[in-house]
């Protein structure tokens, strides 16, 4: 390393006749290095614009932002639109839903109703059977009692004559009734 130093510090003792050397001078040398650099940098960044490339970079990330922004507002537009209508969907569905409720417990009561109005038509039909039913087993009793007493009083009543009488009198007319069949 010490070579190296050496040497760029000889090339300051050369005489500067016929010879590129280092100017170890700095006020000398300043305005010269400057304007090198500087001439280097004009010449070469005259195609680059920096400044100006990244302008556009900026505006186009921007304008696409924009674009990405709009395109999110109307995909949430149409998200709204279609939440809203969903939400209308539900709604009627709800209120189908609601009425046909009503609608099947209108049902459940008229036929309910039918239903009791049947039972009561038959409690009544029943009823009805059973007052026949029990008047005529009255009459069939009264009648009974009636044929009892009637035989009773005819058996008490009866004597042999009058007994003959009847049977002589039924004969005849078993008799009468045989010729006009005949």
């Amino acid at each position: 390393m010490k070579n190296v130093t050496d040497s760029f510090v000889s090339l300051g003792h050369w005489s500067s006749a016929g010879s590129f050397g280092v100017n170890t001078d700095i006020l000398a040398t300043n305005p010269i290095n400057l304007s090198v650099v500087l001439g280097v940098l004009i010449f070469f960044g005259k195609g680059v614009d920096l400044l100006d490339n990244r302008k556009e970079r900026i505006l186009n990330t921007i304008r696409n932002s924009e674009e990405l922004r709009e395109g999110a507002i109307e995909r949430l537009e149409k998200a709204r639109a279609r939440l809203r209508k969903v939400e209308m969907e539900a709604d009627q569905f709800r209120v189908n839903g609601y009425s046909e409720i009503e609608r099947e417990k209108l049902n459940l009561i008229n036929s309910t109703y039918k239903i009791l109005e049947q039972l009561e038509n038959y409690k009544n039909e029943t009823i009805y059977f059973e007052q026949q039913r029990a008047i005529n087993q009255v009459r069939q009793r009264v009648l009974q009692q009636a044929l009892q007493g009637a035989l009773g009083t005819l058996n008490s009543s009866l004597n042999n004559e009058l007994h003959l009488r009847t049977i002589s009198a039924n004969i005849g007319l078993f008799g009468v009734m045989k010729e006009i069949t005949d």
